[in-house]
């Protein structure tokens, strides 16, 4: 079984994901970017961070220790968020990133997530490396050659100032709800926002190492909708745990999700293939909605990292998730919530509208997912009772929805998607397709 997800390695702490597996990650990283040349004719530099979980300090550790016995220098820039990590492997020249999260997953979950020397996360070629490598002998640094960990302080400072350098609108006159899901956005988000001069009210804004994204955040937006209104605010934005995704609340309290947000920053974005890059998950809406302005949509499987894939090999400048993954590759490598964020807030700000009337350029079609746990994913593909009933319900919706089953990365379930004109047809089908995969797959 792979070790890697879609978004890196991923378990409960202290049980799938133990120090002793985070120190041999590091030194199967170390080991396998070296054999392929990042590291050429120096000392290497990783840089690496943390979300706000109760785990993270340990892992931390045991991946700076076994970093360091590979002759690997760390600067260690704390609880920051994924992106940044991505940013300061950029800006500092470093030749690694390790970030420990495990994104919107519940506190007592943690993984790791490897970048190389662009800021990019690694290809599935060299996470299939790193497997192999794992609890393989291999040769430690003597002496002076083993490498040293500093905390850099300035890594904070560094990350908000580059964001900020980013947008040329002042955000002065609009009160904005932050919900920061008690992770890595707590300690930047809200600081981001009033120094762009927005009044700001955040919530969910205390880590204290076992509250990150319970009941708050991005995955539970009763929260900032209930904030959003009572503080009559102009509109609310929440990230998950790692601050790597942003879903935007209108002042009436409306969900704006990720596709609504790629579709509002298509507008305001140079598009040299005058294409957006999204995912199988894209809702409908957005993909009619950008045919009519003539701009194309390519869809990808569900991940951020094969988002950028598919944009660096064909030169798109705009992709993301409904999740609220959304890559602006003028900027950043890698999904970045904060980013995203402020450059939404830019174009309410430019327009004088409000984000509903940014958002009305599409008609969201009606998409019901339902998560089935207690199933065997790896029978999934070859199970003809549901391949059947998918072709049934493909059929009766024709061009007028979609149906997508797949079997997660990140958790141990299979998401069952319908999209479809009419909301009872969604919720009809789902139902009974979730219903058939669960009798059909059950452990």
């Amino acid at each position: 079984m792979a070790l890697f997800g879609t978004d890196g390695v991923r378990g409960v702490a202290g049980v799938d994901l133990t120090a002793e597996l985070a120190h041999d990650l590091a030194v199967a990283a170390a080991e396998v970017l070296t054999e392929s040349g990042e590291f050429a004719g120096h000392r290497p530099v990783a840089i690496v961070g943390e979300d706000s979980r109760e785990s993270g300090s340990y892992l931390v550790a045991a991946i700076c220790k076994g970093l360091n016995e590979s002759g690997v220098d760390v600067r260690k820039v704390g609880v920051l968020p994924t992106p940044a990590v991505s940013y300061l492997i950029t800006e500092l020249k470093a030749d690694l990133g390790v970030m420990v999260s495990a994104s919107h997953n519940p506190a007592r979950d943690n993984g790791i997530k490897f970048f190389s020397r662009n800021g990019r996360k690694l290809d599935d070629a060299l996470e299939v490396k790193i497997e192999e490598l794992l609890g393989k002998p291999w040769q430690r640094p003597a002496g002076m050659n083993a490498g040293q960990t500093i905390d850099d302080g300035d890594a904070r400072e560094k990350y908000i100032s580059y964001l900020l350098s980013t947008i040329e609108t002042r955000f002065d006159g609009l009160k904005i709800v932050v919900d920061c899901a008690n992770g890595a956005a707590s300690f930047v988000a809200p600081e981001v926002l009033r120094r762009a001069g927005a009044e700001v009210v955040a919530i969910s804004a205390s880590p204290n190492g076992l509250n990150i994204n319970e009941n708050c955040g991005s995955t539970h937006l009763e929260n900032v909708i209930a904030k959003v209104k009572s503080e009559k605010a102009d509109l609310g934005i929440a990230h998950d745990g790692d601050a790597d995704r942003v879903l935007a609340i209108d002042h009436e309290g409306n969900l704006i999700d990720g596709d609504y947000i790629l579709g509002i920053l298509a507008e305001h974005t140079e598009l040299p293939t005058k294409s957006v890059v999204g995912t199988v998950m894209t809702n409908l809406g957005l993909i009619r909605a950008l045919e009519n302005r003539g701009i194309g949509f390519v869809a990808t499987p569900v991940g951020d990292r094969y988002v950028l894939e598919r944009m660096l090999a064909e030169g798109h400048m705009l992709g993301g998730e409904q999740s609220g993954h959304i890559i602006m590759r003028k900027y950043a490598n890698t999904g970045d919530g904060l980013l995203t964020a402020l450059h939404l807030i830019s174009h309410i700000a430019q327009s004088k509208k409000t984000l509903k009337d940014l958002a009305s350029f599409m008609s969201r079609y009606p998409q019901v997912l339902i998560n089935v746990p207690g199933v065997s994913k790896e029978k999934l593909a070859h199970n003809q009772a549901i391949k059947g009933a998918v072709s049934r319900i493909e059929s009766t919706l024709g061009a007028r929805g979609r149906v997508l089953l797949r079997a997660s990365g990140t958790e141990p379930l299979i998401r069952v998607m319908i999209e479809a004109e009419v909301a009872n047809d969604a919720q009809q089908f789902a139902e009974s397709l979730a219903a058939l995969v669960k009798s059909e797959l059950a452990l």
